[in-house]
């Protein structure tokens, strides 16, 4: 058996990669590593609308009730309200079903400790050990050490919507927000939570069957929801994932905000509010050089870490930062949340707007996104960690730098599952990077294949 872990959590097909017997044993070893309070460790478990979320969260449950924990079950609820929950019943852990954006055949199972925080890499190697070295932490305990589900004192959903309602202070009424929440874990939490601001709302995504999640709707696929916007008059449009932790944003012209754009805004709000902490954000090595040009016309640093947002909040967690995030549109918001957050994160943003009086177009137009171009070299993967070291790539990139001229960028890192190097050029001029990249890579391709 190879690594469980990958940078979100343990991930596969279901029932076949992430079979019931596996959750079964995540669900034993992860109670038995998390458990800090007492020796009957308390699990909140939430989930998407996947078919297989059922069958999953049910041989995760057996396994923590076997070694004398208990569970509450949140039901289908977005990731970052498990965060919450976990903290807010005061449990060891929280374990979230979803596979995020992928499509319905897939699913995983993805760990928060008591602070509602994702799990670090030591943790998450001692659960994977007693897995894959087929240690047994069941001892077969019988009688009343056995664990039980517990009633939640309120209904999760309810909790969940209280809460992000509180983390803004003004009102919607008059505006119309067309919201696609790709038939996932925010089908019913992104309504009631606009509605409750008094905004008129139009909805897509919202009728989850358990095969549709992310079909062809949500954050992956946000042109849906710009007809909708256009089609319905709606003043913006809001795109959630599978387990609406991402949110992409749609302009009221049906074009689309990204990521980085919606970080910038917000992020040049918190500073006009006396909120930016430290006058620093955090984002990866893919956001665009036109959202660093843009924070540094605001006079805002940019800490900048690897892919991924756990990376993103450990920087944050170290630098004291408040925001942070990803193009993809994972964005943490540190005063209120321990992880990304698609619903807190489209509030923050609607926050921005009315402090402005602008438009969403308007807002957007003030930050300049440079055309990027990805292209993949396909490798030996045994040339992997050396292949920079070449001389004739190494003088290729300084060449393709020279060119560019401080108007662009070029960023080369390798594929973590694929025999893949990953080429990424940035720059004004489309033509000009799609041949540069293409050059490059075909060259990496023809010395290390």
């Amino acid at each position: 058996m190879g690594r469980l872990f990958g940078t979100d959590g343990v991930r596969g097909i279901a029932n076949k990669e992430l079979t019931p017997e596996l959750a079964f044993n995540l669900g034993k070893a992860g109670a038995y590593v998390l458990k800090t309070k007492n020796e009957r460790p308390i699990v909140v478990i939430g989930k998407d609308t996947r078919i297989s979320g059922d069958m999953l969260e049910n041989a995760l449950t057996a396994g923590i009730l076997a070694v004398g924990g208990n569970v509450i079950k949140a039901g289908v609820i977005p990731t970052p309200a498990v965060a919450y929950l976990a903290k807010y019943y005061d449990a060891d852990a929280g374990i979230v079903i979803s596979a995020s954006h992928n499509t319905f055949e897939y699913n995983g199972i993805k760990f928060f400790n008591g602070e509602g925080y994702k799990l670090d890499d030591m943790l998450e190697e001692k659960i994977e050990d007693i897995i894959i070295s087929n240690v047994d932490v069941n001892s077969h305990i019988t009688g009343d050490l056995i664990g039980k589900c517990l009633e939640a004192s309120e209904n999760a959903s309810d909790l969940y919507v209280k809460h992000l309602l509180k983390t803004v202070d003004y009102r919607l009424d008059g505006k119309k927000i067309a919201l696609d929440c790709a038939n996932g874990a925010s089908y019913e939490i992104a309504e009631k939570v606009y509605r409750a601001l008094g905004a008129e709302t139009v909805v897509m995504g919202n009728k989850p069957n358990g095969v549709n999640i992310n079909d062809g709707c949500g954050s992956t696929h946000p042109e849906k929801l710009g007809e909708l916007v256009k089609s319905t008059g709606a003043d913006i449009g809001l795109a959630f994932d599978g387990d609406a932790d991402r949110l992409i944003v749609v302009d009221e012209k049906g074009c689309v905000i990204d990521g980085d754009r919606v970080i910038a805004i917000c992020a040049r709000m918190l500073k006009e509010q006396g909120r930016l902490a430290k006058n620093r954000v955090t984002a990866t090595v893919m956001s665009n050089i036109g959202f660093h040009k843009a924070m540094e016309e605001s006079g805002i640093e940019v800490d900048v870490t690897g892919v991924g947002d756990r990376y993103v909040l450990e920087r944050m967690l170290e630098t004291g930062c408040v925001i942070g995030g990803e193009q993809s549109g994972h964005i943490i918001f540190r005063e209120h949340t321990t992880t990304g957050d698609g619903v807190l994160s489209s509030l923050q943003f609607m926050g921005a707007i009315k402090d402005s009086d602008k438009k969403p177009s308007e807002l957007a137009a003030e930050i300049e996104i440079f055309p990027q171009v990805l292209v993949n070299a396909r490798i030996n993967n045994d040339y992997k960690k050396t292949y920079m070291k070449d001389e004739e790539v190494a003088h290729a990139i300084e060449e393709i730098e020279q060119q560019l001229a401080g108007n662009g960028r070029v960023l080369i890192r390798p594929s973590g599952t694929e025999p893949l190097v990953r080429v990424m050029l940035e720059g004004n001029d489309k033509q000009q990077i799609d041949d540069l990249a293409h050059e490059l890579a075909e060259l990496i391709e023809e010395k290390f294949r």
